[in-house]
């Protein structure tokens, strides 16, 4: 359990949203293990009072988190797999890169960012602690070393490869407990000019669209610029540029280097303005929040029950980490799903984490004659509606349920 903020160590934090105790996203079951016990841990949300930073409260185990067959492939969509190739393209353009450079990519998955800059004539090493994971990478010619990032693995890392031109975390710098270690892993790789990019979701969208289901244990901090700046600023390093970028629902990209090596656009300061204006980190527009997410919950159960008392078969598409911190919170059990659909082999034939709902390949909607399709990656919503075709022309229609639910 969190006492102190992560980034500057003030004690005074604010709850604000509690989401109740629910099992880690990632954690599906096999049928054998159903009947073994669960741990659940708490899913509460904190600001800073000081620089303002929003985290969780409690920090699960990374073991717990990600050495237990990790089922998440950032390869798994088509719309996925166009962005990480712009995103390497976007790096190797706009800073040079020869094909002498390496790029190392913290949290690497099964190499599908890294693919990119492969792709372009860099040289590129994963670091990816799920082991199924890593093999999956290793197997696609991604050279992925299954470790977690520390200073020890970086000093190894610079040892057997010397110095980086780029160290990339995408998705993942939210998911990392001490980020002061991070800052010693770049002070040890990055060449005098190199730099860290990191994506993630962007608080701002996430509460101004109301994705509290982006929220789970593997997200322990919620990412932006206001609290960010003054942490990589007293550590060394500054942010120098930000993009924005549409991926799950509106991320950010956050470009740093070394103090005084770069030139500091000024997006960084734009976006601080825009924060305070928007008064995001305000107690009354956090609680706010909190209330929406109550009438959500209420709105989406209601619409639920109401399709279940006409006699309506409902399945929920896709099962992102995401879409089991939706079920378990929102209470949307095997009371009123048939089941789950996914494209992933590492998730169909598995049981949800909580609500143990049994995942099926997303054929079962049209045999199985589902009526109403839940579709809980409602951030590539576009793609898998356009995929599930044959289940539309047969009559079938979704419900996006964030930020306010709606068929389709």
């Amino acid at each position: 359990m969190r006492q102190s903020c992560r980034l500057c160590g003030n004690n005074k934090l604010t709850q604000f949203l509690d989401l109740g105790y629910t099992p880690p996203a990632d954690t599906f079951l096999l049928k054998a293990q159903l009947d073994e016990p669960e741990t659940y841990y708490p899913l509460k949300v904190l600001r800073c009072d000081s620089c303002m930073f929003v985290q969780l409260s409690y920090v699960v185990p990374q073991d717990v988190l990600y050495r237990n067959d990790y089922p998440y492939e950032s390869s798994i969509t088509r719309t996925g797999r166009k962005h990480f190739d712009d995103f390497a393209k976007v790096i190797v353009e706009t800073y040079g890169l020869a094909d002498t450079d390496l790029v190392i990519d913290v949290g690497s998955n099964v190499g599908v960012l890294l693919k990119g800059f492969q792709d372009r004539g860099c040289r590129v090493l994963g670091i990816e602690p799920a082991d199924n994971i890593a093999q999956i990478a290793n197997k696609n010619n991604i050279q992925t070393e299954s470790v977690f990032f520390s200073p020890d693995v970086a000093k190894k890392i610079l040892s057997n490869y010397g110095k980086t031109k780029v160290i990339t975390a995408s998705n993942v710098f939210a998911h990392i407990d001490d980020l002061n270690a991070v800052l010693e892993c770049l002070d040890i790789l990055l060449d005098d000019d190199g730099i860290f990019v990191i994506e993630a979701p962007y608080l701002a969208n996430l509460i101004s669209n109301l994705e509290y289901d982006t929220i789970y244990h593997e997200h322990l901090s919620y990412l932006s610029i206001k609290p960010l700046v003054p942490f990589f600023k007293n550590n060394g390093f500054e942010i120098f540029d930000i993009q924005q970028v549409d991926i799950h629902g509106g991320s950010i990209r956050i470009f740093v280097s070394r103090q005084s090596s770069r030139r500091i656009s000024e997006k960084v300061s734009n976006m601080i303005k825009i924060e305070n204006d928007n008064d995001i980190y305000s107690t009354n527009n956090l609680m706010s929040f909190s209330n929406n997410v109550k009438q959500n919950r209420s709105d989406l159960m209601s619409l639920l029950y109401s399709l279940k008392s006409d006699g309506k078969r409902i399945a929920a598409v896709s099962a992102p980490a995401k879409g089991m911190t939706l079920l378990n919170y929102c209470g949307i059990g095997k009371n009123i799903l048939e089941f789950v659909t996914e494209k992933s082999n590492l998730k169909i034939n598995k049981y949800t984490p909580g609500g143990h709902i049994k995942v099926l390949p997303d054929s079962a909607l049209v045999t199985e004659e589902i009526d109403y399709a839940l579709l809980l990656a409602w951030n590539f919503k576009d793609e898998i509606m356009g995929n599930l075709s044959e289940y539309r022309d047969a009559g079938g229609k979704f419900i996006i349920p964030i930020p306010n639910p709606t068929i389709v």
